[in-house]
């Protein structure tokens, strides 16, 4: 069994010198948040969202009930060994209640593409972080890591502990939920 352990910091609305930051996670249950897909639980420890893996079931996000178009979203996470992770933006479920749309990556594995941008169930990679070595070398194993992602119009951009990561341009989704893989 493997965990994510993930602290929603803020996000931030309007751009500019007057950017309105909230919430996304109370620190104390999931209001506001709903499950999507497999059977994987999420739990509440110590002020964090906990995800804890399942083997044998479908990929599970932990999703907002609203949906969000340009933001600022700051988090921090921590993640076991060996578990691949994500946390989902702009994204949509299907007919058959599959999440898809765009990821930004927690990848602790040697790859180290953690902060790139995939594009879950639809077009795989936009930005894998092969050309990147600084923001591969920014992941911390075994301790919190943070992460900002700035969707901005159809620009996407993503940071991992202060170092620029992905930089894509893509107008599939301009609003979506976020989620929790």
């Amino acid at each position: 069994m493997k965990k994510l352990l993930l602290v929603i910091i803020s996000m931030g609305f309007a751009f500019g010198a007057q950017a309105q930051w909230q919430s996304l996670f109370n620190g104390k249950n999931l209001k506001g948040w709903e499950k999507a897909g497999g059977d994987a639980g999420y739990e509440i420890i110590d002020g964090a969202i906990v995800g804890i893996s399942k083997t044998g079931t479908p990929n599970t996000f932990l999703r907002t009930e609203k949906e969000y178009g340009d933001f600022i979203l700051e988090y921090l996470f921590k993640v076991d060994e060996g578990l691949n992770s994500g946390v989902q933006f702009r994204s949509h479920t299907n007919e058959k209640g599959r999440v898809y749309g765009y990821q930004c990556e927690i990848d602790p594995s040697g790859r180290a593409w953690s902060a790139g941008i995939y594009d879950e169930a639809r077009l795989g990679w936009l930005y894998p972080l092969t050309c990147n070595p600084g923001a591969r070398e920014a992941f911390r194993h075994g301790d919190w890591n943070k992460i900002r992602i700035e969707a901005v119009g159809n620009r996407l951009r993503t940071w991992i502990n202060g170092v620029p990561a992905a930089d894509v341009l893509d107008a599939q989704d301009a609003s979506g939920f976020i989620a929790l893989q």
